[in-house]
């Protein structure tokens, strides 16, 4: 009844206008930090194929054999043998054959790609829009053929928490974070100076033909704050360790699920360095690059073939068959997500 009704006064406003209530003051503060992509100048979305199993493999061999037998084959025969359907507005069989052929069919063409969270795949790379691949978003990945890290992140989180956050080092497919609506952003470290348009792979770029993709200003405030130059590599560990961070994630969870990330930076520079290495530390991590964990919990047990046949989670153990199963492995662990 709208005599008894307990009502709260909500002040929806710009950008979005929400009409629910929310902390007011903590929105405040929150809004003062800038957005991730107000640190970072250049980002996009991932490429998208418009047909993942003709164009992503998973190895760099089979993506080759692919790219060989479907530049000669007739139409709809090709069309018949990869599955394709119809033809799209922006993906025709017609078109991704020409740019096949148009490119040299050249092997270093063949790169990989982060397709899910730690599942590193292959593809054929051109560049061109509306060629094999639908939409390759040269602008970003060209800088990703390059000795490079990448933050993914989203702009929106459909499953209401917000876990949509990674790292790469090479281009990435746009539904990386496994979002029904939050499509992956990649966010460069460093941009190439010189590269080739006409030929991304011509050769492998100088380190030092590079600048950091981070905004000036951004670097010349934390310089002066902490007295002292803000390393590039070291502000994108403190940024990856903050999107990680447990109390950032629960104390900032309804503006997160809305629109991209904003970073609070500390003035406390022991306190900057300290949450970097976290960074360091996570990046190693989800590269699979860690050459060594301190005092690792997890071990691997049981005879077998190592095969996957069903993986089930029983007593702090994750089986992967009946015979072989890893111990040691917590239940915040086991339930612990990335991505939607």
């Amino acid at each position: 009844d709208i005599e008894t009704t307990k009502w709260e006064k909500i002040s929806p406003k710009s950008e979005f206008y929400l009409f629910i209530p929310r902390e007011e003051t903590l929105l405040k503060a929150y809004e003062k930090y800038p957005k991730i992509t107000e640190v970072f100048i250049l980002s996009n979305v991932g490429i998208v194929t418009a047909r993942d199993n003709l164009t992503i493999h998973w190895s760099a061999e089979e993506a080759w054999t692919t790219v060989l037998n479907f530049s000669k084959m007739d139409n709809e025969l090709a069309r018949q043998a990869y599955n394709l359907g119809k033809d799209a507005r922006d993906w025709k069989v017609e078109f991704a054959q020409k740019d096949l052929i148009e490119s040299g069919l050249d092997k270093r063409k063949i790169i990989p790609i982060l397709y899910r969270p730690f599942d590193i795949r292959y593809t054929y790379y051109t560049g061109r829009s509306r060629g094999f691949i639908c939409m390759p978003r040269p602008e970003v990945m060209q800088h990703m053929m390059q000795e490079n890290l990448g933050l993914v992140t989203v702009r929106q989180v459909a499953e209401g928490i917000f876990n949509h956050s990674f790292i790469t080092d090479s281009i990435i497919e746009s539904r990386l974070t496994l979002s029904n609506k939050g499509i992956a952003f990649l966010i460069p470290l460093y941009l190439y100076l010189d590269i080739d348009k006409k030929d991304l792979f011509s050769h492998k770029k100088e380190v030092e033909k590079r600048k950091p993709n981070i905004d000036s200003k951004i670097l010349r405030l934390l310089s002066e704050v902490y007295s002292k130059e803000a390393p590039a590599e070291q502000i994108f560990y403190y940024i990856y360790a903050v999107l990680y961070s447990n109390t950032y994630r629960e104390k900032y969870a309804e503006f997160l699920k809305i629109d991209f990330p904003r970073v609070p930076f500390t003035k406390d520079h022991k306190l900057f360095c300290r949450m970097a290495g976290y960074g360091n530390k996570l990046v190693e991590l989800h590269l699979l690059k860690a050459s060594e964990l301190e005092n690792p919990v997890t071990k691997f047990r049981g005879k077998g073939e190592n095969d996957v046949e069903k993986v089930r989670y029983e007593k702090s153990c994750v089986y992967i068959n009946n015979d072989q199963y890893f111990e040691g492995v917590h239940p915040e662990v086991w339930e612990y997500q990335v991505g939607g």
